[in-house]
């Protein structure tokens, strides 16, 4: 018992991390100690083999008669030994020291030698490698001779040691979130993983680390042959051109050229100089489209001397910069101002007192203005305005504000307002009572009935241009009747989104129509809407049809420029083809869209292009009966999937106008004579 008991009694102790190391790496102590025992008894045995041999060799020397160099240390270590002879306690201890010193001497640079051996000779077979690939290779110019002792790897090897050795003691790279000096400009930033290393070690900051890698790369392009410039544009541009109408062919103008440089250099920009004001809406149109219009620019586009100010995007125009407007060119007679959603009370109060000249105002989502304000603005200059063109207001102007325009504005000729979401029935009554009306455009948010439209017809249609009137739903055939019988000078006709409006009202419409030939002709989605029935009623056809497609065509299409059909998919094949069979003229037609017009096909927009000596584009999304045709050089084909390889092919079909075939029956030959 007392035994057991002892032994679990035993205290034991933590252990130290040092024992911990050695047991894990089966190093023992005892085995440690005992060969340093082993090692000093050894040295021992060895000092006293060699001082016998040495008392030998004395004897022999002396009873030769020979003195020998030995003979005199041996005569100079008498006292010494004598000494030691005297005090051997205290030369044993320092024996020991010495020794035990040494021994830790010898024992200590063992590793550090097993790892540079080991080193050198890894670093040896790399060395290896390299040679081998490097021999199969050019040697290059700087290479070409070596140095003098370079024959051996050993001053390699021992570089190599000393820039290990030295790399141990370099100040560690601050962590990420740490705060540094850049070492090229000086300034302090945050350290980030990201953060590269400057020429001499440090780290650099963000701006300098780009402009060191910039220099890095420029350097390493230096070297490399320049590839040939490509002379195509991007298929992204490319397409947005033709989207906005811009289908150029060949060299760019001198004067597009020089518009595009400035776009692209607009902050190097400070004026624009004495530039008609043509050319200076048509940078405003790019600068929109750029969305660079901003603070800075809008500055380039104002002078004294200028009567029209177009800022086609005002989005990051800010309120203080409308002020400016109206202080610098207080001579404005025409100002367009779109996206104006930071246009306040304060700017039209400022531009009653400085714009005394106006006369065209054009203001898209201005939604800040009060309805108080506009009914102010009428009546300080209303007699002046000839035109007023007012979308998108959701908070104010309301039928009160088009009372107040109509009684205050005498001279107006131009009226568009769409999409202002209080303008009801009282309005389109009140526009009735204006009496030098020329072009009116409205898109109504409220419903309108069919007699007021009929009535504001039949008091300002004799003196109509332009008559647009969309998605007004309820409109039935007597708003066509009403149009058939007071209209006699309209040149734009734009009647979109409605399907109660039979076939039978369209035809006549258009046939023995005292009005002049129409320019603009917009039929959009007139058509029947049942997805139970997509071709509508049999017994009495809605929308756009064959009739009255042929009425049309046959009362404008000498001086038609521009026609919209998109969705009428009441339009049957034969009528399409009829209109455009090659052997019809339109000497005037420009555009032409057909989108969602199913039944066309390729035959379609082949005599299409024949038909129309001076056609720019054509329109035709969903047509997916067109496959690949000819375009002719200066057309844009839009929206056609399987004609896109063919968009820019210059083509050598170069067609006469007159020549054809008679409708659907030569749809064949004509295809033939195509292709």
């Amino acid at each position: 018992m007392s035994t057991r008991r002892a032994g679990s009694n035993r205290i034991r102790g933590p252990h130290s991390a040092l024992t911990d190391f050695l047991a894990a790496h089966n190093i023992s102590a005892a085995q440690i100690r005992a060969d340093y025992n082993r090692r000093r008894g050894q040295e021992g045995e060895n000092r006293e083999n060699r001082g016998n041999d040495q008392n030998g060799e004395n004897g022999n020397g002396q009873e030769n008669g020979v003195a020998t160099p030995g003979d005199a240390d041996a005569v100079d270590a008498q006292p010494t030994q004598a000494a030691a002879n005297g005090n051997a306690s205290g030369l044993l201890e320092n024996l020991n020291l010495d020794e035990e010193e040494s021994e830790q001497e010898d024992e200590a640079p063992q590793p550090s030698a097993s790892r540079k051996r080991k080193r050198t000779g890894e670093k040896a077979k790399q060395k290896e490698k390299g040679k081998e690939k490097e021999s199969k290779k050019k040697p290059k110019k700087g290479n070409a001779k070596k140095k003098k002792g370079q024959d051996d790897g050993d001053d390699d090897d021992d570089d190599d040691y000393e820039d290990d050795f030295l790399d141990m003691y370099k100040k560690a790279p601050p962590p990420p979130g740490q705060l540094e000096y850049c070492e090229i400009c000086g300034k302090r930033f945050t350290v980030t993983p990201y953060s590269k290393t400057g020429p001499q070690g440090g780290l650099v900051c963000t701006p300098c680390g780009k402009q060191l890698a910039k220099d890095a790369k420029a350097e390493n392009n230096k070297n490399k042959p320049k590839k040939a410039a490509a002379n195509r544009r991007s298929r992204r541009k490319m397409e947005s051109d033709r989207l906005d109408g811009r289908s150029t062919f060949g060299a760019k103008s001198l004067l597009q050229l020089c518009i595009e440089k400035v776009v692209q250099h607009h902050n190097d920009i400070e004026e624009f100089g004495d530039l008609p004001p043509k050319v200076l809406e048509r940078l405003s149109e790019i600068f929109s489209k750029n969305r660079v219009l901003n603070s800075r620019t809008i500055k380039l586009f104002l002078r004294p001397d200028l009567d029209t100010v177009a800022l086609h995007d005002c989005a990051y125009i800010e309120t203080e910069d409308y002020d400016q407007i109206f202080a610098i060119s207080q001579n404005v007679k025409k100002l367009v101002l779109r996206n104006a959603c930071q246009f306040k009370d304060e700017n039209v109060e400022y531009m009653i007192g400085k714009a005394t000249k106006l006369e065209y105002l054009q203001l898209y989502a201005s939604n800040l203005v009060s309805n108080t304000m506009w009914i102010k603005l009428f009546q300080e200059r209303g007699k002046q305005f000839s035109a007023v063109k007012l979308q998108w207001l959701d908070a104010a102007f309301d039928d009160d504000a088009v009372e107040a325009m109509v009684a205050n504005c005498p001279k107006l000729e131009r009226v568009k307002l769409k999409y202002c979401r209080k303008v009801g029935r009282r309005s389109i009554d009140a526009l009735a009572k204006l009496p030098k009306l020329q072009h009116l455009s409205l898109l109504m948010s409220q419903e309108v009935s069919a007699e007021s439209v009929v009535g504001l017809i039949s008091r300002v249609g004799h003196n109509l241009r332009t008559l647009s009137l969309e998605k007004f739903i309820d409109a039935d055939d007597t708003v066509l009747a009403a149009i058939h019988q007071h209209c006699r000078h309209l040149r734009k006709l734009r009647f979109t989104g409605n399907e109660c409006c039979t076939e039978a009202a369209y035809a006549s419409l258009f046939t023995d129509w005292a009005n002049v030939p129409l320019h603009f002709v917009d039929l959009s989605s007139t058509r029947d809407v049942d997805n139970s029935n997509p071709d509508g009623p049999q017994d009495e056809p809605v929308g756009l049809g064959a009739a009255s497609f042929d009425a049309l065509v046959r009362h404008s299409g000498p001086e038609l420029r521009h026609l919209q059909v998109t969705s009428c998919r009441h339009v049957p094949l034969a009528a399409f083809m009829d209109a455009f069979d090659g052997k019809k003229c339109y000497p005037q037609l420009k555009e032409v869209n057909i989108s969602f017009c199913t039944q066309a096909d390729t035959t379609v927009v082949a005599g299409i292009f024949r038909s129309c000596p001076r056609l720019e584009r054509v329109i035709a999304f969903g047509c997916f009966n067109v496959a690949d045709v000819i375009v002719p050089r200066g057309v844009s084909l839009i929206g056609v999937p399987r004609a896109q390889e063919a968009i820019e092919q210059l083509g050598t079909a170069v067609w006469e106008a007159g020549t054809g075939m008679d409708g659907a029956k030569g749809s064949a030959k004509l295809l033939e004579r195509l292709f």
